[in-house]
C-alpha cells in the first residue's frame, strides 16, 4: 500500500471525505485541476491539519455564513506570524464551513513553490504562485481566492508591529473591479503571537537569499485564534487611477481594522 493510501487509511475521516466531495470543484480525469489542485490529496490535507486547527490553536470562527456558496471571490485578510500559518487556517475554516464548503486557492511567495516537494504538496492542497496572471484565470474559473497584500511585510512584522496593518499592495483592488468579485475582508487575531519575533537577521536573510530570517521560538507557540469573516464588498468602475484605487483599499483596510479590534476585545490573553 503507498504511502498516501495509507496515511488517508489512518487521517482521512469520513466526515473529511465527505466534505471535500461537496465541494464543487471540478478536476480533470486524473484528479487534477489546471493549477495542480488535487481532491485526494486535499484530503489528506485536511486530514493532516485537523488536529492542529481543532486541538493546538483552537480556532474560533465567527462570519462564515458571509461566504457565497459559490462563483468568484477575494478573501483579503490580515498578514502575520513569520510562517503562512493564518493561510492555512483561513482555508481549513473555508474547506469546512458547514454552510458551503470550498476549497480556496491561497496565492504565495514564489520563494515558497521553489522549495522541493513542498512546493509540489502546496500546489495540490490549492496554492499558487502569487502572480496577476494566475489570479485573473482563476477568478475567471469562479474561484475563491485568499490574498494577503501586506505580502512579506505583514508575515515578518516585529513585535513592535504586531496588529498594525502594512502597506497593501493595490493590485487586489484592480482585480475586484476589472474581474467583478467581490471581496471579503477577513481579521484574524492570534497568529501576530504564535511566534514573537524582537528582530530580524538581514545579513543572514541576504546570505541565504530569503525575505527575512527572524529571531523567534523554535516552534509556533499553540496560541488561540480567532477568524472574523466580514460581509461581501462590492467594487465597482471606471478605475479613475491609483488615488482612487488606494482610496478603495483603504476601505477594506478599515474593515480589516475593525474585526481585528472585535478580535482584541474579545480575548482575556494570547492562550484563552
Amino acid at each position: 500500500m503507498a504511502l498516501r493510501d495509507l496515511l488517508k487509511k489512518y487521517v482521512v475521516s469520513e466526515k473529511t471525505n465527505e466534505i471535500v466531495n461537496r465541494i464543487p470543484k471540478p478536476v480533470g480525469s486524473f484528479g487534477y485541476d489546471p493549477w495542480g489542485y488535487n481532491s485526494e490529496t486535499f484530503k489528506l490535507g485536511l486530514g493532516l491539519f485537523r488536529p492542529f486547527f481543532e486541538r493546538y490553536f483552537r480556532v474560533e470562527t465567527h462570519g462564515l455564513e458571509n461566504i457565497p456558496p459559490e462563483g468568484r471571490l477575494l478573501i483579503i485578510g490580515n498578514h502575520s506570524g513569520q510562517l503562512p500559518i493564518d493561510g492555512a487556517l483561513v482555508g481549513y475554516a473555508l474547506a469546512t464551513n458547514p454552510h458551503a464548503p470550498r476549497a480556496v486557492r491561497a496565492m504565495i511567495e514564489r520563494v515558497f513553490t521553489t522549495l522541493p516537494y513542498v512546493g509540489n504538496m502546496l500546489n495540490k492542497w490549492g496554492a499558487v504562485l502569487g502572480d496577476p496572471e494566475n489570479c485573473v484565470k482563476m477568478l475567471r474559473n469562479d474561484e475563491a481566492i485568499i490574498v494577503f497584500p501586506e505580502g512579506i511585510r505583514g508575515s515578518g512584522k516585529p513585535w513592535s508591529e504586531r496588529y498594525k496593518l502594512q502597506r497593501f499592495g493595490l493590485g487586489f483592488m484592480h482585480l475586484a473591479i476589472t474581474e467583478r468579485t467581490p471581496i471579503i475582508p477577513v481579521g484574524i487575531v492570534g497568529c501576530e503571537e504564535t511566534m514573537p519575533t524582537p528582530f530580524h537577521l538581514k545579513t543572514l536573510a541576504k546570505l541565504l537569499g530569503i525575505p527575512y530570517a527572524p529571531v523567534t521560538t523554535p516552534v509556533p507557540l499553540p496560541t488561540k485564534v480567532r477568524i472574523y469573516f466580514g460581509k461581501p464588498m462590492v467594487f465597482e468602475g471606471p478605475i479613475l487611477g491609483e488615488d482612487d484605487t488606494a482610496v478603495k483599499v483603504e476601505r477594506v483596510k478599515d474593515e480589516i481594522r475593525a474585526l481585528i479590534q472585535r478580535g482584541l476585545s474579545e480575548r482575556d490573553g494570547w492562550f484563552q
